[in-house]
């Protein structure tokens, strides 16, 4: 599904060229889940940023279901964003102002859906994330791991082709970081979404099928994981 090859890109400091990824090449295949580790500045969130088709200035070439989107201009960039990609944050990026279901909705409505068509796929993926009850509350009212439940429920309400998510139990206990990794897990093992997982957490690193490293720009390991 996702193929990179012999990628670089380099950041402009003042008059200094930084190399931030260096001839990294990587495929990822639909229904996998990957875990990609390195230390803070290996180059983990330039990575992420290039797969998510956030950013586009680099060298190489990226192949999306086969077809390269090199060239593609920004409206095009963020419809196929909007509809390929879900994005789940360590700070769960909810609005405030929103209850539970406009905040899952939303997605939706910038994929040009109307209101009376939102309804049975919000309230279904809401279920599938244990909040069917929590429609009318705001994020403010939930628990830290209701919140990125919610925040899961909104990457996956106009099933993407792949999410990613990224560090997503930084800001949570234990405890309700191993229910939002088996909540991913299960997601990936019985609907088979795809789930490229940035994280620093060797534990979070067992609910993966994979592992990526990371360090200073390139990728120094790619191996399967044994469960």
């Amino acid at each position: 599904m996702i193929r990179l090859k012999h990628i670089n890109k380099y950041y402009k400091v003042d008059e200094e060229n930084l190399h931030v990824l260096k001839d990294v090449n990587l495929h990822i295949k639909k229904g996998e889940f990957v875990a990609i580790m390195g230390p803070s500045g290996s180059g983990k969130s330039t990575l992420i940023n290039l797969i998510g088709f956030i950013d586009q200035k680099f060298e190489g070439s990226y192949l999306f279901e086969g077809g390269s989107l090199l060239g593609s201009d920004d409206n095009k960039l963020s419809a196929i964003r909007n509809q390929s990609v879900g994005f789940v944050f360590q700070n769960f990026s909810l609005i405030e102002n929103n209850t539970v279901y406009e905040n899952v909705e939303l997605p939706l409505l910038y994929d040009g859906y109307d209101f009376g068509r939102t309804h049975e796929q919000v309230n279904n993926i809401l279920g599938k994330v244990g909040l069917s009850d929590k429609l009318d509350k705001h994020p403010k009212q939930l628990s830290g791991g209701q919140q990125q439940r919610v925040a899961i429920a909104r990457a996956m309400v106009n099933e993407p082709k792949f999410i990613i998510a990224d560090e997503p139990t930084g800001a949570l206990d234990s405890v309700t970081s191993n229910e939002i990794m088996n909540l991913f897990r299960e997601l990936n093992q019985q609907e088979s979404v795809t789930i490229i997982l940035v994280t620093h957490n060797p534990e979070m690193v067992d609910y993966c099928s994979r592992l990526i490293e990371i360090k200073d720009g390139k990728i120094i390991q790619d191996r399967e994981l044994v469960k």
